[in-house]
């Protein structure tokens, strides 16, 4: 297994995995048009570009050259002190025939290397109510720290979790 940070050729293997993924992941909790939407959205190669642009770090997980999932990190400073930035997991995906073979949590440890290179303090990402993924999450030390409703445009919500770890 290896990860490694993915160069900005390589964006369209983002977007080609969380097409594979998201369908199976979300059918039961969305809509296919939210689906479709937030594809579009947050997974096109031209926005995950703008995002590498902004300063987004993305690792891909990959297995004898085979790309498996990926997780997507952003810096996020919680207010203009003098207070340590928080890496926000924007994006944290395996594709679903290889879940449950520690390949989700190699992407977190990634994400926790990461915070302590930086000196970040926390890691949060948020996740769907419904997604079993957040049990996952706890798992590793999550906690929810509140529950938040964000209207995404075009009729559609995410209905989600804020989990934080400390580290």
């Amino acid at each position: 297994m290896d990860i490694r940070l993915a160069q900005q050729h390589e964006l369209p293997i983002l977007e080609k995995l969380a097409r594979a993924i998201w369908p199976d992941t979300y059918a039961s909790i969305i809509s296919a048009e939210q689906i479709d939407y937030m594809l579009n959205w947050m997974y096109s190669t031209a926005k995950l570009q703008e995002q590498l642009q902004q300063g987004h770090e993305f690792y891909l997980l990959s297995d004898k050259g085979t790309d498996l999932g990926f997780v997507a990190l952003e810096w996020l400073q919680p207010d203009h002190s003098n207070t340590r930035a928080i890496i926000k997991i924007n994006k944290l995906y395996v594709l679903p025939q290889v879940q449950q073979k520690g390949l989700g949590s190699a992407l977190i440890f990634k994400a926790i290397e990461r915070a302590k290179q930086t000196q970040v303090s926390k890691l949060i990402l948020q996740v769907n109510k419904a997604n079993s993924a957040q049990y996952f999450y706890k798992k590793l030390g999550f906690v929810v720290q509140k529950e938040w409703v964000f209207d995404i445009g075009n009729g559609f919500v995410m209905d989600d979790y804020i989990m934080e770890l400390s580290l």
